[in-house]
C-alpha cells in the first residue's frame, strides 16, 4: 500500500474539562487543551498542552495581525505535516509579538505533536521512526508518587502514603519512582534528611528481590539559598537518589550552577523552560546536567528533539516532565525511543490516583510495564485513538472548532 502525505485542512482547539473527582492534583475540574489537526481525507492528528488551557487556546486561535504577528492557524492550514520541523521554524519566526518564550511555545507544543501524529498516520509509521528511528529497544517510565494535600499533617502519614503508592507502582511493574518532598519551612532540613532516608528504606523493603529501584526527589523549589540545598543533598547521598528536581527557585540560574558544582546528586532544572533557547541557558549558565522540559509545553517533538541533541553536546540528560493525559505520556515514549539522551520519562499511572482524562481521553489508556520497561510504541503516528464521545460531551462551552 502506498502512503502519501496531504496538506492540513483544519485545526481545532478544544478545552476538554471533566470534574476532578478524587484527583488530588486538580481543583474543581481537570482540563487539557486538545488540538485536532485534520487533512482533506479525514485523518486526524491529536496533541495537547498541559498549561493553562484558556490562555493557550486563545493563542492557537489568534488571527493574523501583521507579518510579525501571524496566526498559528493561518500558517498551519495548507502545510504538509511531514514538514513539521520546517513549519515550527516558520511559525516561530512569524510570532515576535506573541510573547513567544512562554504561552506561544506552550500552545504550539500541542499543534506540533498533532502534526507529527498526522504525518505518521498518513505514512503508516510511528512517530519515533519519523523522528529518525529507535535509539533504544525499550522505554523506561518512572512514576511520581503524589500523596495529595497532606504535607501539613503528620510526617508519618506522608511516609505511609508514599509506601502505599510505591507498592502499587512496583506491582504495576515500575522500577523507577519520584517522591515529591514538598514540605513547608515548618519542617526543617534535618527532618527532610530523615524523611528521605525513611522513604528510601520503605521502598527498598518493598522492592526486595526485584532489583534496585531508582528513586528521584522533587523538592518543589524549596530553597532560596543554594548552601541550604547543598547541605541537605550531601546528607542524603547514601540514599542512592538518581536526581533532585526543583531544589531552588526556578529562575535562579547562578544558584543552580553553584549547587550543581558541589552536589553529589544530579541536579535537575528547566522544568518550566519554554523552548531550546531557555534550556540552553540552564545548561550553560545554570550548569545542571539534567533538564526537564515537557513535550506538551516546551515545543512539541520538534523542539524536544533539538533539546535532546543539545544535551548530548553538553553531557546532560533530558528527562521530560509529564503529568497530563495519555497523549503526553505516549509522546514521551516516542521521544525516548528516538533520543540518545533520554534515560527515562515521567509516566502518570492511573493506578496511583484517579483521572478521567488520563484513563478515558485516548486508548489504549496505559501500556504494559514489565520489570521496569515498556515496549516501543506501535501503530501509525502516536498510535492512539481519541474518545470522541468524551470530547463531545466534555468540551467546555465556547470552545469551538477553528477552521
Amino acid at each position: 500500500m502506498t502512503h502519501t502525505t496531504c496538506p492540513v485542512a483544519g485545526v481545532e482547539a478544544l478545552i476538554v474539562s471533566v470534574p476532578a473527582v478524587g484527583n488530588a492534583f486538580a481543583e474543581g475540574a481537570e482540563e487539557t487543551l486538545l488540538i485536532r489537526v485534520t487533512d482533506s481525507e479525514g485523518r486526524c492528528g491529536i496533541g495537547e498542552s498541559v498549561c493553562t488551557p484558556a490562555v493557550t487556546k486563545a493563542m492557537v486561535e489568534q488571527e493574523t495581525i501583521h507579518f510579525w504577528s501571524q496566526g498559528i492557524r493561518d500558517l498551519v492550514v495548507g502545510a504538509d505535516p511531514i514538514e513539521a520541523r520546517a513549519l515550527y521554524d516558520r511559525v516561530y519566526h512569524a510570532s515576535f509579538y506573541h510573547g513567544r518564550r512562554g504561552t506561544f511555545i506552550q500552545a504550539f507544543s500541542a499543534v506540533d505533536i498533532a502534526l507529527w501524529d498526522l504525518a505518521g498516520q498518513q505514512l503508516g509509521l510511528p512517530v519515533y521512526k519519523l523522528l529518525g528511528g529507535a535509539r533504544c529497544d525499550r522505554i523506561r517510565p518512572y512514576a511520581t508518587l503524589y500523596p495529595g494535600d497532606i504535607y501539613g499533617g503528620p510526617v508519618e502519614a506522608f511516609v505511609a502514603e508514599i509506601a502505599r503508592q510505591a507498592e502499587i507502582a512496583l506491582d504495576q511493574g515500575l522500577r523507577a519512582l519520584k517522591i515529591p518532598v514538598l514540605f513547608g519551612p515548618e519542617i526543617g532540613d534535618g527532618r527532610i534528611v530523615e524523611i528521605v532516608h525513611e522513604c528510601r528504606g520503605v521502598i527498598d523493603g518493598l522492592a526486595a528481590g526485584s532489583g534496585d529501584t531508582a528513586v528521584a526527589l522533587d523538592f518543589g523549589y524549596r530553597w532560596w539559598d543554594w548552601h541550604d540545598a547543598a547541605w541537605t543533598l550531601k546528607r542524603i547521598d547514601d540514599c542512592r537518589i538518581c536526581f533532585a528536581e526543583a531544589p531552588l527557585r526556578h529562575d535562579d540560574l547562578d544558584g543552580h550552577a553553584r549547587l550543581a558544582a558541589v552536589s553529589p546528586i544530579r541536579v535537575g532544572g528547566a522544568e518550566f523552560a519554554a523552548g531550546r533557547w531557555e534550556v540552553r541557558e540552564w545548561l550553560e549558565r545554570g550548569g545542571v546536567s539534567l533538564v526537564q522540559p515537557g513535550v506538551s509545553r516546551a515545543g512539541g517533538f520538534t523542539e524536544l528533539m533539538r533539546i535532546a541533541e543539545m544535551c548530548e553536546m553538553h553531557g546532560a540528560q533530558l528527562v521530560p516532565h509529564s503529568f497530563a493525559t495519555g497523549i503526553t505520556d505516549t509522546a514521551n515514549f516516542h521521544l525516548q525511543a528516538a533520543s540518545l539522551t533520554v534515560p527515562m520519562v515521567e509516566f502518570r499511572s492511573s493506578r496511583l490516583g484517579p483521572s478521567r482524562l488520563r484513563t478515558e481521553l485516548v486508548s489504549p489508556p496505559e501500556p504494559a510495564i514489565v520489570d521496569g520497561f515498556a515496549e516501543l510504541p506501535s501503530g501509525a503516528g502516536l498510535g492512539l485513538e481519541l474518545n470522541e464521545d468524551l470530547v463531545a460531551n466534555h468540551t467546555r462551552a465556547g470552545s469551538n472548532p477553528v477552521f
